[in-house]
């Protein structure tokens, strides 16, 4: 069974989403921690309800210094004897040492229909681009940002009235269903993309 540590930075709606599948039918997977990189995060109360180890490796603590904190985010890593890393709100981008040491066992869910609108503000920026189209992608971690093998995509339509509050919600939504279903089968070695409508 392999044991997934679940990255976060804030209220960890989808850490919580995959942590429920994993409950709910078990045997594939784990949940062995829940990291925090900022300490009032609401998401290590929502883990700690359910059980599940925690730890906060205070990022602002290391200021600049990336390597101290991956280093130490590492350690946590190695402790909870983690063999998958899910980023699931987790809002730092990690370098490229960090994610060769983990190639092929990070998985990250992003609020938009990859490779389109990588980075930031994706919703605002769909609305603007006039797309009909929006959604979420679950890809593997590269140390390109935002890039990596598509694991599933979900889609929402664009609606007359919409805001990036509103489509922020649907998409949420979506990525709530899309990224547990995806761990499931990328931990039975599926990795053809699974496409919700």
């Amino acid at each position: 069974m392999r044991r997934v540590a679940i990255l976060i930075s804030g209220g960890g709606s989808n850490m919580v989403k995959l942590v429920e599948r994993m409950r709910d039918r078990p045997g594939w997977a784990t949940p062995c921690r829940v990291i925090s990189d900022m300490p009032p995060a609401a998401g290590i109360d929502r883990a700690c309800a359910m059980d599940v180890p925690t730890q906060v490796v205070p990022r602002p603590q290391y200021r600049s210094h990336r390597p101290a904190f991956e280093q130490a985010l590492q350690r946590e890593l190695e402790a909870a004897e983690a063999d998958l890393i899910c980023l699931a709100g987790f809002m730092f981008v990690l370098s490229g040492d960090f994610v060769d040491r983990w190639a092929g066992r990070i998985l990250n869910i992003h609020p938009s229909l990859l490779p389109k609108f990588r980075g930031l503000n994706t919703h605002a920026r769909v609305l603007e681009a006039g797309d009909e189209v929006h959604g979420c992608t679950v890809h593997e971690v590269t140390a390109a940002l935002d890039d990596g093998p598509i694991l599933g995509q979900a889609k929402v339509q664009v609606l007359p009235g919409d805001t990036p509050e509103t489509l922020a919600d649907r998409v949420l939504a979506m990525e709530h269903q899309l990224y547990p279903r995806v761990l499931e089968r990328f931990v039975e070695g599926t990795v053809e993309p699974l496409y919700l409508p």
